[in-house]
């Protein structure tokens, strides 16, 4: 590799005469330096690249040879750039963004810090791995990562390691014999009915912005996504219908979608007189807002949103929910927890697991039950008096054992 000092508008220019697979190529890099007094600082900064460069060359010859050689971190952030680029990529936003959070923030530091080749990896040192992320690997240093967030992260590493024995880099892939945590299950907190219109009430009271949406997702059950998605070409005032078609989410940044979760996510509901007046007063309030802010108004064709158009964020509508469960003395729980009272409010209301599977949107009944089975109670309730009244009745009819038997004979 060679080089040399170029002058170019009264400064030092590095050119770099760099070399890969027998191909030449020049690279200029502009020192910053004026030419006036800085020959000496511009000629260390030209060795200093050089040798920056040759090694890099070394590295990736190395590479080339023997990509098992590779750092695994590199290998895992190559193996990311692969799958998420270009026409390679069929991972949804999402997904990806939820990828690239895990491998920058646990699995990158961990093995860069250890120094592991992808030659190195084997079941051992990923175990370490999973245990230490266990026990303390959140970034706060509070505890360990979730059992969902654990098999996040070791899905990532497999699918890294799957790619690179598909490739023939590596033998095998070890990460099939990890051993995990079990999951936690975590039990959904919810409002009864009388807390929900409390709730609504203290919002409706102090013209709370975020009461439509409130309203709306408690009374329907639906996701965040759903909520802040809903757009107004899917409400018909007419049919008094409102449907779910997309959705808007985010994980590092904001990503709107013209989907659902699934397809059973897409479904329609009916407006009720309240809910029906509730929009139509919305759309009313947002032409006046429209005309009042003029060229500075956000126009777009969402639902929920501030008065300058502005559609509420997803960090903002969950960060700033139990600050209002606090202001009203109401107990805490999350914003998704709202679609869990609804369910739970309509299984004490005596309708079926079936019923709630398609009110939520859920794309089969098990996902329901796993959640909301164990609030079924009204209904067992109910099974077990019925059987008991039949039991009851039963016995009723039939003769007690020590009673005498009727005489036929005489009853003719």
């Amino acid at each position: 590799m060679t080089g040399s000092l170029q002058i170019k508008n009264n400064k030092y220019y590095l050119v770099l005469n760099l070399y890969r697979n027998g191909i030449r190529k020049v690279k200029w890099i502009n020192t910053d330096l004026p030419v006036k007094g800085n020959k000496t600082k511009a000629q260390k900064l030209l060795r200093e690249a050089l040798k920056q460069y040759e090694e890099e060359q070394q590295h990736w010859q190395e590479l080339e040879n023997s990509p098992s050689l590779m750092p695994f971190a590199e290998a895992v952030q190559k193996w990311y750039e692969y799958k998420t680029a270009g026409f390679q990529r069929h991972i949804d936003e999402i997904t990806c963004q939820g990828y690239e959070t895990l491998i920058r923030l646990h699995i990158i530091p961990y093995f860069t810090n250890k120094g592991y080749r992808l030659c190195d990896i084997n079941k051992q040192n990923l175990q370490a791995f999973i245990n230490e992320k266990a026990t303390r690997g959140k970034i706060d240093g509070s505890g360990g990562l979730s059992g969902i967030t654990l098999r996040k992260v070791k899905s990532i590493i497999n699918m890294t390691l799957t790619y690179y024995e598909s490739e023939g880099v590596i033998d095998r892939n070890p990460c099939r014999f990890l051993n995990l945590p079990p999951k936690e299950r975590h039990e959904a907190k919810f409002f009864t009915m009388s807390q929900v219109e409390e709730l609504l009430e203290n919002l409706l009271k102090n013209n709370e912005p975020l009461y439509p949406l409130i309203r709306v997702t408690a009374l329907y059950g639906l996701r965040r996504s759903e909520a802040l998605g809903l757009c107004w070409d899917c409400v018909n005032f007419e049919a008094e219908t409102f449907t779910i078609r997309r959705s808007v989410t985010k994980v590092s940044k904001l990503v709107a979608k013209d989907k659902t979760k699934n397809e059973s996510s897409r479904r329609s509901f009916p407006m009720t007189a309240e809910i029906k007046k509730l929009f139509e007063d919305l759309k009313k309030q947002q032409r006046k807002d429209k005309r009042f802010y003029g060229n500075t108004y956000f126009d777009n064709d969402y639902v929920f949103r501030w008065e300058d158009g502005r559609p509420f964020s997803p960090d903002y509508v969950s960060q700033k929910f139990p600050k209002l469960l606090k202001e009203y003395g109401l107990p805490r729980i999350r914003f998704h927890e709202l679609r869990h009272s609804a369910a739970s409010n309509l299984l004490c209301m005596g309708f079926t697991l079936k019923d709630v599977q398609e009110w939520l949107g859920h794309a089969d009944i098990q996902t329901t039950a796993n959640i909301y089975g164990h609030l079924d109670a009204k209904r067992k309730i109910d099974m077990a008096y019925a059987l008991s009244a039949t039991e009851n009745k039963k016995e009723a009819s039939e003769p007690s054992e020590s009673a005498p038997a009727p005489n036929l004979e005489q009853a003719s």
